[in-house]
């Protein structure tokens, strides 16, 4: 059975207007059992309603900020931001070197959370000074608690609550961790068409590598690391919604954009491959990405590799450095 992620339907907002749509217990306990997890079903039982059944927006929210918070400890155990970075400075250089201009370049996090990748990019400052770091969320509470972390840390950054393709200024260069296993079918060739369509240069999204190991050091990690029960819930669903290789180049092989794969499966020890990124750039730019990551960039392919068109073997790596 196709699983569900318990925080992708415990909350609801209008994609036009932002606004926040009332959930029904009922209806969200429905859909999982339909989908065979009766242990998502039992976690959610369990959460305060109103006396209509509408799950309470209070507790919705201060349950999701609380497993936001166990998955920045996560990122900052798997080193996210200092894997982003590893791309995204080769990636900049190329921007710039095309451009010629001295910026700024908009640095967009999409589907941002309590903002964690932002901030810390702002507390390093390794992007350079020419960089503006904007997080943007459909969900207004996780925007407003990455604001306020922001605004205590004193940190040059902002958050957005709305789509991330919907700004008034046009982004650079658009991230994400953990953001594509959500789309599913149509809807993530969608996630990268709206990029394409956009000024953007390039996009850099990190997910999860669909490997045979990940649902089992998912479960292992989530386990000694999470209290949350629906944490714990959502970490394994997310490996088992981990989308292959194949599919990710397929789905963002749209019109202008060039698609990259960083690690591909086979490329490093599954072992220690949790996370691995896709790259998208407009074409004039792939030689000079190369040139900035210089013998990394052997570890870049695109979707005529993994179609078994060429010799190409990955070259191995026991663990990744980036």
């Amino acid at each position: 059975m196709h699983q569900l992620e318990i925080s992708d339907l415990i909350t609801a907002v209008d994609p036009h207007n932002g606004h926040r749509i009332p959930v029904r217990r009922a209806e969200v306990i429905r859909q999982l059992r339909e989908s065979g997890d009766e242990r998502a079903a039992r976690i959610v039982a369990g959460l305060p309603v109103d006396q209509n059944g509408v799950l309470d927006p209070h507790a919705v929210d201060r349950l999701l900020i609380s497993v936001h918070t166990e998955l920045q400890r996560l990122s900052e155990e798997l080193r996210i931001g200092e894997r982003l970075v590893h791309l995204l400075g080769p990636l900049l250089t190329a921007i710039r070197e095309t451009t010629g201009h001295s910026g700024p370049y908009r640095l967009v996090d999409v589907g941002c959370g309590l903002g964690y990748l932002v901030r810390q990019l702002a507390t390093t400052h390794v992007l350079g000074a020419d960089v503006e770091l904007v997080g943007v969320d459909l969900d207004a509470t996780l925007v407003g608690e990455a604001d306020r972390l922001a605004q205590a840390e004193g940190l040059d950054c902002r958050f957005v609550h709305g789509n991330a393709f919907d700004l008034p200024e046009a982004a650079t260069v658009y991230v994400s961790t953990g953001v594509l296993h959500h789309f599913r079918g149509p809807a993530l060739a969608e996630f990268f068409q709206a990029q394409a369509a956009s000024p953007a240069y390039a996009f850099c999204h990190f997910d999860i590598a669909a490997t045979r190991l990940a649902p089992i050091g998912a479960w292992v990690f989530h386990r000694a690391r999470m209290r949350n029960r629906l944490g714990r819930h959502d970490g394994v669903v997310s490996a088992l919604r981990a989308h292959s290789d194949e599919t990710l180049l397929r789905a963002a092989a749209v019109r202008g954009i060039r698609a990259l794969l960083y690690e591909p499966h086979g490329a490093v020890n599954p072992f220690c491959t949790t996370l691995r990124p896709i790259i998208g750039v407009r074409p004039h730019l792939e030689a000079r990405l190369r040139r900035a990551l210089g013998r990394e960039a052997r570890r870049m392919v695109g979707p005529e590799h993994l179609a078994g068109t060429t010799r190409w073997r990955p070259p191995y790596r026991w663990c990744s450095s980036a």
